[in-house]
């Protein structure tokens, strides 16, 4: 079943009573922002994977976005095809959220025993290095603004490093991709962070 409004705080009222799939949020809305929306459902601990849709497509606003707990951000136009391919990642991403372990080409990310391997070796990570990448899988496919990747890994007191943090993306890079200066594991989401590709996204996915 699909249920629409065009009102926040309708939508927010049907998001805590009901057990939906997926939403589609659309952040230009007469009653209220959609970020609004957004941040209050996650206030209130709905954990519905939640798909904005915008006509703006500046940094600031996917930041906001990905800040308030989005799955992922599309920008208007777009194609009804886009649109499906994109319900259909978020979708199988939920799926597979308590997945023991993450496959991506040849890297197997066991996140039950803190392992990975490479090829069916084992790739030797710092501490630093292994909980930054566990803090990118727990989230696979899901882009993680630069703020709260620091968060996790470094503490509060590190939220605008994004120097040190561009430093140890390089690190993983480097044991994890094949070829580093074009990454296709840990993907750069240009302005706003960065996002661990697996293999259940498929190739058309970004």
């Amino acid at each position: 079943n699909v249920y629409a409004t065009d009102l926040g705080e309708e939508g927010i009222d049907l998001a805590k009573l009901y057990d939906y799939d997926l939403i589609l949020l659309d952040l230009h809305l007469p009653d209220m922002n959609g970020h609004e929306v957004l941040r209050q459902l996650r206030l209130a601990r709905v954990d519905t994977p939640i798909l904005i849709l915008s006509g703006a497509d500046d940094p600031d606003n996917k930041i906001k976005g990905f800040g308030f707990g989005a799955d992922d951000y599309l920008t208007k136009p777009f194609g009804m095809g886009e649109l499906l391919a994109r319900l259909r990642v978020v979708l199988r991403r939920q799926r597979g959220a308590q997945a023991a372990s993450l496959r991506a080409g040849d890297v197997l990310i066991d996140l039950e025993h803190r392992r990975v391997e490479r090829a069916g070796e084992e790739v030797r990570l710092t501490p630093t290095e292994l909980s930054l990448l566990l803090v990118l899988a727990r989230d696979a496919g899901k882009v993680l603004t630069h703020r709260q990747i620091l968060q996790r890994v470094w503490g509060e007191y590190a939220a605008e490093n994004s120097a040190q943090l561009r430093v140890y993306i390089n690190y993983l890079r480097r044991k994890l991709e094949r070829d580093p200066a074009h990454p296709v594991l840990i993907v750069t989401e240009p302005g706003v962070g960065y996002r661990l590709k697996t293999d259940t996204e498929g190739p058309g996915s970004r």
